[in-house]
């Protein structure tokens, strides 16, 4: 008996077939998985006196850890690195503190204000962030702390002659052991280091 292909072809392909719609039809019947929730830090800070004079600062992205800098949010345990899994940030983390860096001078009053990077400027700021991260220090089930810690160098632009240099660290305790709390305590963390970096590039650069 002779065999013929295109017929043995029509016949797997309908098979085929038949097997998908099969899985298709069971694929609903799982449960579908919950959506991650995604937050977001807006470090609200206040409105400054500025200094005695306007100047300009150039300011490139922060040099951010690495292991902090996307989207998951960080949680160190003793030498633990892990991440929460029922939550994300918005977007990675070290665009959301360039953009709060940013958001804090433009409200630092009449003193110190970014420009571009093809405007002329009379100083130029670098940061690096070394600490962002929920630190368990009371055992996994604990509110953790968040630690924020930002080194910051002012030079003069024209010679990169040192104006100053400071760290500027934050540890704020989270109310509870949830997702929304850790957040709320990491925006409280970068409020308060962005709001003491620009107070003290204003004091630096304007005095």
């Amino acid at each position: 008996m002779i065999k013929r292909p295109g017929a043995a072809r029509l016949a797997v392909t309908g098979a085929t077939l038949a097997l998908a719609v099969a899985l298709a039809g069971c694929i609903t019947l799982f449960p579908k998985e919950k959506p991650v929730q995604l937050y977001r830090f807006d470090a609200a800070v206040q409105a400054g006196q500025g200094s005695a004079r306007s100047f300009s600062i150039r300011s490139s992205p922060a040099d951010f850890d690495a292991a902090a800098a996307g989207d998951q949010i960080m949680t160190v345990d003793g030498d633990q690195i892990g991440y929460v899994d029922s939550g994300r940030w918005s977007s990675p983390a070290n665009q959301m503190f360039d953009e709060a860096v940013a958001h804090g001078f433009d409200v630092a009053g009449d003193g110190a204000h970014l420009v571009g990077p093809t405007s002329k400027a009379q100083y130029r700021l670098h940061l690096t962030v070394s600490h962002f991260e929920a630190r368990y220090t009371s055992g996994p089930t604990a509110p953790p702390t968040v630690v924020v810690t930002v080194r910051a160098v002012l030079e003069h632009q024209s010679d990169l002659t040192l104006v100053g240099a400071q760290s500027f660290d934050a540890e704020v305790p989270a109310s509870d052991n949830r997702v929304g709390a850790i957040v709320t305590a990491y925006d409280a963390a970068v409020t308060k280091v962005v709001g003491d970096m620009v107070a003290w590039v204003d004091e630096k650069g304007g005095g």
